[in-house]
């Protein structure tokens, strides 16, 4: 993943709508209908920002009859949580050098 996949990705989780929307979706796929009421917002609030979640690759939909299912895309998730874990694994912290100003 690039780094500019990587920042459009956190700045996708940087709005609290949508990560409650995805605290939704970790336990079970919903549709629309089921996040509108449980988050208690409009239909047209809701689509712009699962449509930002699903851009970015954090959540999927799925079409059945008139209705779409989304679900969280585990496998962009676990990118993320590679890319984070990398900082954990190969970044020491070195402690600065004294400033000669």
């Amino acid at each position: 993943m690039v780094n500019t996949d990587i920042s459009l990705s956190f700045h996708a989780l940087s709005d609290p709508l949508r990560i409650q929307i995805l605290e939704l979706l970790r336990h079970q796929e919903l549709c629309v209908c089921e996040i509108c009421e449980t988050l208690e917002v409009s239909q047209s609030k809701l689509s712009f920002h699962l449509k930002t979640l699903k851009e970015v690759g954090l959540i999927k939909g799925r079409q059945e009859g008139r209705w779409i299912y989304y679900s969280i895309n585990l496998s962009q998730m676990i990118i993320l949580e590679e890319y984070l874990g990398e900082f954990r694994r190969f970044s020491p912290v070195v402690p600065a050098l004294p400033c000669s100003n």
